[in-house]
């Protein structure tokens, strides 16, 4: 019972959430405390803050290097477990049968504001959508940087603001942009193919169907659409709307098997921390076969979900990311929704991203540390 508790401690605690490193006595690993409450590593706080200016990376907020001060809790517990920290498990570990953390990608400087993530079907690609200079990271599996491209401005290529990314089953990267309300396609070159710029009020959620049809959905409408074209000629054949009178629209995920739709719905409500979600399941002729908001899930989980991602597993299974619990759950398939299984609940800040690779490895956008984790089942 204490190993395990020591090993909780670490995931959440004990290493810093930019590096991943773990924190130590003295050193570039001693922890520091910034003025907004978020803690690094000295080396972190060095390497950010190298020009007298440091952004904390989760939060943005400004300060010196000079106004970080010593973390004294964690220091006093780093003393309170001396050598046991030595033999901690390793960041990402989980129990027998769980998704362990197999790679880490990004971070604070490679990825700013990570908002999409998708994996391509057949070549195991991921493809980020972010808000720095280039829009578009693509990693290979080893997990090196193989393309960027998006650049705001550039012509042919243009990004302004992505929300979300997919990739077509015929190798197009898909992208929703906020800034200008449209929908873009690019090769993997980075050349723009095909831009829809009208009859959308503010596209957000993309995922797509095997025949490389894209499902959208426009957070603005209240609606939900399905675009048809041929990405290498560079036409849209159709624009189709499924569902209407949606509550802000924005996650979507399409499963691969069955052609079922699963929908995130935003509800607001009064008060700034009241706002909630809805999830809402479509079969394949877009009836509606389940549903259930944030109190629903509430009875089976103790905390309040607020969902921002969701994805189907190789077998069918919903899977949803929740920001306030900082986990990755399983909701069964659409006939059996909801059980609820936890997938991941160590180890991530603010998950607002999720897909899963063609091997079923799971992936997830944690958009708090700037980075990509791989898991794959122990």
């Amino acid at each position: 019972m204490a190993a395990a508790e020591a090993g909780e401690a670490e995931l959440g605690l004990l290493e810093c959430r930019v590096c991943f490193e773990p924190y130590g006595p003295g050193g570039q690993r001693r922890p520091r405390n910034l003025p907004c409450g978020h803690v690094l590593c000295r080396g972190c706080v060095g390497a950010l803050g190298g020009r007298g200016r440091l952004d904390c990376p989760f939060c943005r907020r400004a300060c010196g290097p000079s106004d970080t001060s010593d973390c004294l809790p964690l220091l006093q517990l780093l003393e309170v477990l001396g050598p046991a920290c030595s033999i901690l498990p390793a960041a990402g570990s989980a129990a027998p049968g769980a998704p362990g953390l197999r790679l880490a990608l990004g971070g604070w400087g490679a990825l700013v504001n990570p908002t999409g993530v998708a994996a391509c079907p057949k070549s195991g690609r991921l493809a980020v959508s972010h808000d720095g200079k280039k829009r578009i990271h693509v990693f290979g599996l080893s997990g090196s940087c193989l393309q960027r491209f998006g650049e705001r401005g550039e012509a042919g290529n243009d990004i302004k603001y992505p929300l979300d990314v997919v990739v077509t089953a015929d190798g197009h990267v898909v992208v929703t942009d906020g800034g200008d309300r449209a929908v873009k396609a690019f090769d993997w070159d980075g050349r723009g193919v095909l831009a829809v710029r009208e009859g959308f009020c503010l596209p957000w959620g993309l995922d797509a169907t095997p025949e490389s049809d894209v499902i959208l959905t426009d957070a603005e409408a209240g609606a939900l659409y399905r675009l048809t074209a041929d990405f290498r000629k560079g036409e849209l054949k159709k624009c189709q709307m499924l569902r209407s009178k949606l509550t802000s629209p924005r996650g979507v995920a399409v499963c691969q098997t069955s052609g079922a739709v699963v929908v995130i719905e935003h509800l607001k409500a009064s008060g700034p921390n009241n706002s909630s979600t809805r999830i809402k399941i479509f079969n394949a002729d877009m009836d509606l076969v389940g549903q259930m908001d944030s109190f629903g899930l509430n009875l089976f989980f103790p905390s309040k979900i607020y969902t921002t991602a969701v994805a189907f597993d190789k077998e069918g299974r919903i899977v949803v990311t929740d920001v306030r619990s900082q986990a990755v759950i399983c909701l069964g398939k659409p006939g059996e929704f909801p059980i609820f299984n936890p997938l991941i609940s160590h180890g991530l800040s603010y998950p607002v991203g999720l897909t899963y690779t063609a091997n079923n490895s799971l992936v997830v956008l944690d958009s708090g540390d700037h980075t990509v984790k791989i898991y794959s089942s122990t």
